[in-house]
């Protein structure tokens, strides 16, 4: 047995488990987890209050009733009882207690509080709480059983907020060969909080991949510095961040930065690769399982069929993966292995070569990924069934699986292999050399795609506060004290006044209608004024149609060779301050590309987001327009970051449009919504 050390060695090797509310009914999480203490090789104890024998085994009415040293102490008795046992538990010495009964703040402001003070007395008495309303753990390298179901043991470490899912997870995982080091149902995280387990999965030896499945971050701030810090690949599933999070905003920032969006800009920065499907992430785990890692996009497919050829090339395109024309050399040598009749060009396919000498596989594999034209290599096909036409090519089969295997290691390049017998002996003996094997080739190419670096990032939709805007004349002064340019504006309450901003200001203006969150859907922007007369006619039309407070005269920005961009950020309840920049002006939701990241943000970065849009183009100078100045946007990106990180009051900011043309960037429209005081709030 290996013994795990790391910061919570209490939970995860324990000197003994007591099982409380151990049973005899198969129907109960006392019985489950009863039967599965038994099984490891630590002392295990069973608590009953009115039986002296349950499973078999000797029972004590009390944890202060167990003969051995006590560890870890799990709780399988109604919530109601579970205060009672925690101080038992926490008398008798447990260093680790496991609580599984739900009924705590997943059930309001009571159960909250109940639970609240559960984790502060486990750890005033020095003891670590998982959960409550969890599901227990498991750990392979020190035969910790602790779940109602096996788990197959390996090196991939799920944290999870679901119990169903990973039991269908380990089912998907043995599929590919692999299996658990270690499972732990997170709860309610009272305690015991997913950043610190990730940081204990990282310091696992038995460890490779980590996986979580999240419905709630606690603290995404703390999850994505854990992320950032592990050394070690992270996969998350995370689930309730669509639509229906939430409906209400103040601002097209608001309304559009969604909270899925946001946990793909959390996943980013912290380094993780998220998923959106149990499939996804067990094929993304068989993936890195691997030894070697794509370094690039580039990725050439080596099929025995023009149709599985066609099917995976296009597939790889969608995936975000380039298909390159192979050098001419490279063709030369690869044709050396093949009949005359093979295409070479990248898909590569053999044409019958395989049936006359299955070892011209792996012969082309090596070419392909030695000569680093290109950064991974997709087999796909009907490999694996060669076998079943005898003996002697099955023997080939698993011959060359080991050959392809050893392509891997050679080249540093990583392997997939699609095939349509994906139990065959070839298979298994690819999953044993952690050569990663698929059912279905879209999983092999959208795997691919994901880990390669340099993807598009994905987005979704919104959440809600309680909130209050600042004035147009307002945030832009706020703004312009923080480097962002404006026009020149005056803001003006009377027809003098008007008349006055007129003289000092240059002509053509624009008026605008200050105190309005949309001020161009209401009728509160003229655009174009070119004389005196036509200004004062304007705002005395717009005083009497809208009244609002007060009217901002502007110079009319010249738009010439311009682009517009959206620049906000969000401040999201469990991640923070996050930037967000699009292709903005009127048409903003409409076009909806967009780009989110946590803020600050530095220069490198905020580039890096204006390149990923879909509209970067528009920027840098295609179809023979000059490039604007992407330096200016990006400083002003970054001030908008700088701006909504230093101020935790600011619910939303947002600039739109953002002019940007050769000359600078100069923001045309301004607008941050603070967070009203909620006396509800906690």
């Amino acid at each position: 047995m290996t013994v795990a050390v790391d910061r919570l060695a209490a939970l995860f090797d324990p000197v003994s488990v007591v099982v409380v509310g151990a049973s005899d009914d198969e129907r109960k999480w006392g019985n489950w987890l009863g039967r599965a203490a038994l099984t490891g090789l630590r002392p295990a104890y069973l608590v009953n209050r009115s039986r002296d024998v349950v499973l078999g085994r000797a029972a004590y009415s009390s944890v202060r009733d167990v003969p051995g040293p006590v560890g870890l102490v799990a709780l399988c008795v109604p919530a109601k009882q579970v205060p009672e046992a925690v101080d038992d538990a926490l008398a008798a010495g447990a260093q680790a207690i496991v609580g599984i009964a739900a009924g705590f703040a997943e059930t309001g402001d009571t159960g909250r509080r109940i639970e609240r003070e559960l984790a502060r007395r486990v750890r005033d008495a020095g003891a670590r709480l998982l959960g409550p309303n969890c599901l227990g753990l498991f750990d392979a390298s020190s035969d910790l059983r602790l779940t109602s179901n096996p788990f197959p043991s390996g090196r991939v470490a799920l944290l999870s907020q679901s119990g169903n899912l990973s039991l269908e997870l380990a089912g998907l995982l043995v599929e590919h060969g692999l299996g658990f080091s270690r499972f732990v149902s997170v709860g309610n995280q009272a305690d015991i909080e997913l950043p610190e387990l990730i940081e204990a999965c990282a310091e696992h030896a038995d460890t490779d991949v980590i996986a979580v499945y999240v419905e709630q971050f606690t603290d995404g701030r703390r999850f994505v510095e854990a992320v950032r810090s592990v050394g070690k690949p992270v996969v998350v599933l995370a689930a309730g961040s669509s639509a229906a999070a939430a409906r209400v905003a103040a601002s097209h920032t608001g309304s559009m930065v969604s909270v899925s969006a946001v946990v793909d800009a959390a996943c980013t920065a912290a380094g993780a690769h998220r998923v959106y499907s149990l499939g996804e992430l067990a094929d993304l785990l068989a993936l890195l399982a691997s030894p070697a890692r794509p370094a690039g996009r580039r990725l050439a497919v080596l099929t025995d069929g023009g149709g599985h050829a066609a099917v995976a090339a296009e597939l790889a395109h969608r995936s975000g993966l380039d298909v390159p024309v192979l050098s001419d050399s490279l063709r030369a040598r690869i044709a050396g292995h093949l009949p005359s009749h093979a295409g070479t060009s990248n898909p590569v396919d053999v044409a019958g070569g395989a049936e006359q000498d299955l070892h011209c596989i792996p012969r082309v594999a090596g070419d392909l990924l030695d000569t680093g034209e290109v950064d991974a290599l997709l087999v796909s096909g009907y490999f694996g069934g060669y076998g079943e036409y005898g003996p002697e090519l099955a023997a080939a089969e698993v011959d060359i699986a080991d050959q392809l295997a050893d392509v891997v290691h050679r080249t540093g390049r990583p392997i997939a292999v699609h095939t349509m017998f994906p139990m065959s002996p070839m298979a298994n003996r690819l999953r044993a050399r952690c050569v990663p094997v698929f059912r279905r080739v879209e999983s092999a190419t959208v795997g691919l795609g994901r880990l390669a670096p340099a993807g598009p990032p994905l987005r979704t939709d919104p959440p809600t506060h309680r909130a209050a805007a600042a004035d147009y004349w307002t945030a832009r002064q706020r703004l312009a004290a923080a480097g962002v340019a404006f026009p020149a504006a005056e803001l003006v309450r009377d027809e003098a006044a008007v008349v006055e901003a007129a003289q000092r200001l240059r002509a053509p203006w624009v008026l605008k209608a200050n105190g309005l969150l949309h001020k161009s859907d209401a009728g509160g922007v003229r655009l174009g004024l070119g004389t005196v007369n036509d200004l004062v006619s304007a705002y005395r039309e717009m005083v009497a149609r809208l009244a609002p407070d007060g009217c901002v005269v502007e110079e009319l920005a010249d738009a010439t060779g311009g682009v517009e961009l959206i620049v906000g950020a969000r401040r999201d309840p469990h991640f923070g301050p996050m930037v967000m920049v699009g292709i903005g002006g009127i048409f903003t939701e409409l076009l909806d590309d967009i780009q989110v990241a946590l803020a600050p943000i530095d220069p490198v970065r905020a580039k890096a987001l204006v390149g990923t849009l879909r509209g970067a183009g528009l920027l840098t100078g295609a179809r023979g327009r000059s490039p604007v100045d992407l330096d200016a946007a990006v400083r002003l990106i970054v001030a908008v970051g700088d701006i909504a990180t230093a101020d935790p009051t600011i619910a939303e900011l947002e600039i739109n449009p953002v002019l940007v043309t050769p000359a600078g960037a100069l923001a045309l429209d301004a607008r941050i919504v603070y967070e009203e005081p909620d006396a509800d709030r906690e």
